[in-house]
């Protein structure tokens, strides 16, 4: 979702988190040839910048995620994060679907139930001007996992979304360590970043956000101060 750009370093070289940009990384675990960095403010885990995928390697595997409408599956996947969404929300609310992919299932669902959506995706759907404006809700939906600087693109999102107004986001928290190896969510290449509740409690906190987590794996952030 982002650059191949090794991580921050404090002045005396210490690696810091990409997320929360607070403190610094300490190692946590090496799987086969990957290794992981812990943060030890907001508890967030990091796969080491060297064992990422390159550029081309990352977009292959996107272009495979190319999960349509008609998927019945994956839209009963998706309303995990829809239902609660669409209950914050006024009639015609307008909404961007950050990092929407190749086949934006979730916006369509989202404009079938009357709101309107602009999608943004660097790979897919890279026109910026959608990011010019703000909106009633941001959803990004398996994608914070993938972000290299994901302190940046919170701070983005932050502007993004207007007073009052809804960050839903859907990702696999990361809760027991001992099963950490064997996960599938760690299994895939492009997961370079995994959250823990606790992560969003910091990432509320600090923007001043209210957290709701309604469902498994869904985070609702509204948008307190504007």
């Amino acid at each position: 979702m982002s650059s191949q750009d090794a991580l921050s370093k404090t002045k005396d070289g210490q690696m810091l988190c990409p997320v929360c940009e607070a403190s610094y990384l300490v190692p946590f675990r090496v799987v086969g040839e990957i290794a992981y960095l812990r943060c030890q403010e907001c508890s967030a885990t990091v796969m080491e910048p060297g064992c990422r995928l390159s550029a081309d390697e990352e977009r292959a595997v996107y272009a495979l995620h190319d999960n349509q409408l008609d998927d019945a599956g994956y839209c009963r996947f998706l309303a995990k994060l829809s239902d609660p969404l669409k209950e914050k929300l006024a009639s015609g609310a307008q909404g961007l679907d950050f990092g929407c992919g190749p086949g934006p299932a979730l916006a369509a669902m989202l404009e079938q139930a009357g709101f309107g959506m602009a999608l943004y995706d660097p790979f897919f759907y890279p026109d910026r001007s959608v990011l010019g404006r703000r909106y009633d809700f941001i959803t990004c939906t398996e994608v914070v996992e993938h972000l290299y600087r994901p302190a940046e693109v919170f701070r983005q999102l932050d502007k993004l979304v207007m007073q009052g107004g809804w960050l839903a986001i859907m990702t696999c928290f990361q809760t027991d360590d001992e099963r950490f190896d064997h996960w599938h969510y760690r299994r895939d290449p492009t997961h370079v970043v995994f959250y823990r509740e606790e992560t969003f409690a910091w990432l509320a906190n600090h923007y001043g956000w209210r957290l709701e987590i309604p469902r498994k794996d869904v985070v609702l952030l509204q948008n307190a101060s504007g």
